[in-house]
């Protein structure tokens, strides 16, 4: 089975640090340092549900995929953003399911799930447990109990098309199962979000995630060619042909659905060749404004990079696209790192396009070590985050998106809601990591002493921003999906007519309301 993320931190309990020397000292000097002892693993509330329905389930998945104990538990209780690590390091785990259960196959999920709809029971479906957006959280109120379906067992590599160039996964792989399943044959995905090492293929698409390497290879829903789906009203195969005119584009139901309206049991997706070279670099830009022009640039001169990134003059200060060198000289005007990856004399010729126009637009290369450290240490942040909050420096991530001639507005706007919200000592960073050719996203990360109740200073926080967003026109998340957190917003950027359209896909997909409840539908 894959290795367990720490309960109440992120990632492997192994990589678990103290601050680095000098970041620490940067983090003393803005904030003040408040150690906080570390706290025991607390124990979830006791199970609700009888051993009859213990005893059903294990008829359809084996006794050994369904377990009560606090352990697992604990583990499959709620996601991995601040409020949801500072609830369970504050011992809340009202949340937790009361039991987790693992189905194997297409046929076993739906068994499941029609046995919640006879028990009453909620049912969320659970892949790598990242979600930052409340999206594990599901309304108990009314139901018998709450049930994990974890997809831990469903990580096989059912097809590959080497013609077509499609792959079929099933949901349980995390990222790097599936990109070793595909390596061995001489395949890649190419989806590497930050998440990458524990996230799932299942999440990727429920959650129309976004990788570091979506200039090159697309955003995940962009890659998807086809689904597998068991709902409470039967299964759907969905993608038969590359492209149609078939009526809507039901694969798009399910494409950022979170569980809501079904659960994927197989995804099939377009893959790539694996690149013979990978190479990244940086770049120096006077201005966050010069450098994301130079982004419009390359997106409408069909000229993108495997990997563009461009971090704002704050973050290029801290030096966050580099945590092991936070607080370093230099760090002046805005940094970007290209990336790109294939064989070597295609790289060559894109390398010396992208640098060509870069060049012309006034960018000062700044050679591979930059973009080789970004490359190196690109899964890290998270793990600084937990080492933050342990000397009560809250930090926490947000994202957008908006079209070009909307980016300024946009950026200065919830730069602002989260700078007044969140008062001093307080730091803004911001980067655009997904580009297109009519605009881009923007993500960003803050930094602020905890306050005496920091759930609810970072609730503040995130509704003065996310007000902002929806102010200006802008998407309430990009890539980290809604879950619980976004649905206030989400109703608000698609209307009510927008949302009677979900509330009916909902009502005749899952009538009796037991997939994932309270999650995404406003």
């Amino acid at each position: 089975m894959n290795a367990e993320m720490h309960p109440s931190r992120w990632g492997d309990p192994a990589r678990a640090a103290a601050l680095p020397e000098a970041t620490r000292g940067l983090v003393e000097m803005v904030f003040g340092l408040d150690d906080r002892p570390a706290v025991a693993e607390p124990k979830p509330p006791p199970s609700a549900l009888g051993r009859a329905v213990i005893d059903r389930l294990a008829a359809v998945v084996g006794a050994d995929d369904v377990r009560v104990d606090d352990e697992t538990r604990r583990l499959r209780t709620r996601g991995k953003s601040t409020p949801d690590l500072l609830r369970a390091r504050s011992g809340d785990l009202s949340d937790a399911p009361d039991v987790v259960v693992r189905p194997g196959t297409h046929d076993e999920v739906a068994a499941v799930l029609a046995l919640a709809v006879e028990e009453h029971l909620a049912v969320v479906p659970f892949g790598g447990g990242t979600s930052v957006t409340g999206g594990l959280a599901a309304r108990r109120a009314g139901y018998a109990g709450v049930v994990s379906l974890d997809l831990v067992r469903m990580k096989r590599l059912l097809a590959v098309d080497h013609t077509s160039m499609t792959a079929t996964l099933e949901p349980g792989l995390r990222g790097p199962e599936a990109e070793a399943l595909l390596a061995a044959e001489g395949l890649t995905l190419g989806h590497y979000p930050q998440s990458w090492e524990y996230a799932s293929i299942g999440g990727f698409a429920a959650t129309r995630s976004s990788g570091q390497s979506s200039a090159g290879y697309g955003r995940f829903d962009a890659l998807v060619v086809g689904l597998r789906v068991a709902t409470p009203r039967g299964s759907l195969e969905l993608g038969s042909a590359p492209a149609n005119a078939a009526g809507p584009d039901l694969r798009q139901l399910f494409l950022g659905s979170e569980g809501a309206f079904g659960v994927l049991t197989a995804v099939t997706v377009r893959v790539r060749r694996l690149p013979a070279q990978k190479t990244y670099e940086g770049w120096r830009w006077p201005s966050f404004a010069d450098g994301a022009a130079a982004m419009r640039t390359l997106a409408q001169s069909g000229l993108l990079p495997t990997v563009l990134r461009l971090s704002d003059e704050s973050e290029t200060a801290i030096n966050l696209a580099d945590p092991a060198a936070i607080g370093g000289d230099g760090a002046t005007g805005c940094v970007m790192i290209t990336g790109f990856e294939g064989e070597p004399d295609a790289v060559a010729a894109k390398r010396s396009a992208v640098s060509a126009v870069l060049t012309g637009l006034g960018g000062t290369p700044l050679g591979a070590d930059v973009g080789e450290k970004w490359a190196h240490g690109r899964f890290d942040a998270p793990y600084l985050r937990d080492a933050m909050l342990d000397v009560g420096v809250l930090v926490e991530t947000l994202e957008t998106a908006t079209f070009w001639s909307n980016l300024d507005r946009l950026y200065a706007d919830v730069k602002a809601a989260l700078t007044a919200s969140l008062g001093d000592p307080s730091i803004v960073l911001c980067h655009i990591s997904h580009v297109y050719e009519t605009g881009c996203s923007l993500y960003f990360t803050v930094a602020a002493k905890e306050s005496a109740d920091p759930l609810v200073q970072w609730d503040a926080a995130k509704r003065a921003a996310s007000d902002a967003m929806i102010a200006a026109g802008a998407t309430i998340t990009h890539h980290h999906a809604i879950g619980t957190d976004h649905k206030p917003w989400l109703a608000q950027e698609i209307g009510p007519l927008g949302v009677s359209v979900l509330r009916a896909v909902k009502a005749d997909l899952d009538p009796t309301g037991i997939l994932n409840p309270g999650v995404l539908i406003p």
